[in-house]
């Protein structure tokens, strides 16, 4: 999700025997594991190269053991915060176009993308059976070296994106303050928060080896994994959608350009028109947890270089240097966003 979501338990009443132990059996090894305090006032644990909070660590635990993927799946997959709810919202409007005809109304206009497509941490962790086996499409936020070896072993496709790091920690930092509000906690301080996020400490982090985990596996496996930026998409986001059609196997038609098909699902998908919807500024999300996320909090601003308005340009500098020390030597360029 454009998202971190809290490490709130899921309410005990619904949970079967066999769920809670286990959990507790998770539990029990993710107590073997550093740990720090994360950006949320949580604590975040080492696993595998990467810091979790605790209840999507236990959600990847449970993946890694169990998790077995249709052969046709497509993944659409992101670090928190760069780009997560767009990308969802395009992937889903592009395969379920042919559905709809007449009068259907996209679910996008009556559900949140995050509820469109499930997350494999979170979602399908808790019960496999919560998706639609006709949609492909499953999100997540784990690192490629962390994914279950039965997705990586298989034929699924994965579409990751990322975006400038400066303008990754700001939204991410707002959506953890707004998070923690909605919840009468006082957020943690911009600065504290940078200072962890420069130290490779964040949800599903570090950043910079979460991103450069994609990028070489899309180089070995190009016709499995589509590596994007943010920035690149909102340049020109009719070629990208086009790009990502035919990458998941549904080109569109002749008929349907000439038609106006990818601006129709450009226009749906919008930060106008979804941040205007009334799930999505008056929804919750994530009901079955002891406190509902407001949707709301997944949009913000959309908007490119937003940075400059929050990080004094120390700050940027200081990350765009730890970023190019971190991915040199590995071919890849992320779009440094200037003030």
């Amino acid at each position: 999700m454009e998202s971190s979501l809290p490490s709130t338990q899921i309410l005990d009443s619904g949970d079967s025997a066999e769920r809670k132990n286990e959990a507790k059996n998770y539990n029990e090894v993710m107590s073997t594991f550093p740990k720090v305090k994360g950006l949320n006032g949580y604590d975040y644990y080492l696993y595998q190269g990467f810091w979790y909070a605790p209840f999507f660590l236990e959600g990847l635990l449970s993946v890694q053991e169990r998790f077995n993927p249709q052969s046709t799946d497509i993944f659409v997959a992101s670090f928190p915060k760069t780009g997560t709810t767009w990308l969802k919202a395009l992937t889903f409007a592009i395969v379920t176009r042919s559905r709809l005809s007449g009068s259907t109304t996209s679910s996008l206009l009556t559900k949140m993308p995050h509820d469109c497509v499930p997350f494999l941490e979170y979602d399908l962790a808790q019960n496999p059976s919560n998706r639609d086996l006709a949609i492909p499409l499953v999100s997540t936020h784990v690192p490629y070296t962390c994914l279950p070896k039965s997705i990586i072993s298989s034929s699924c496709k994965i579409i990751y994106i990322c975006r400038d790091a400066k303008d990754a920690f700001v939204s991410l930092w707002y959506f953890l303050a707004r998070l923690q509000m909605s919840k009468n906690v006082e957020p943690l301080p911009l600065e504290g928060a940078f200072e962890l996020f420069c130290n490779g400490i964040a949800n599903f982090g570090p950043y910079w080896d979460h991103v450069l985990g994609y990028w070489r596996a899309s180089f070995e496996f190009p016709e499995k994994i589509l590596f994007l930026t943010y920035e690149e998409m909102k340049q020109d986001t009719a070629a990208h959608v086009k790009k990502l059609a035919e990458f998941m196997g549904c080109s569109f038609t002749l008929e349907e350009e000439e038609g106006g098909e990818v601006q129709k699902i450009i226009s749906m998908c919008s930060f106008e028109k979804l941040s205007s919807l009334e799930v999505n500024k008056n929804g919750k999300c994530l009901l079955d947890i002891s406190i509902p996320i407001p949707n709301s909090i997944f949009f913000r601003k959309g908007e490119i270089g937003d940075w400059a308005n929050h990080l004094t340009p120390e700050m940027g500098a200081r990350l765009d240097d730890i970023m190019e020390r971190k991915l040199k030597g590995s071919g890849l360029k992320l779009p440094r966003v200037q003030a």
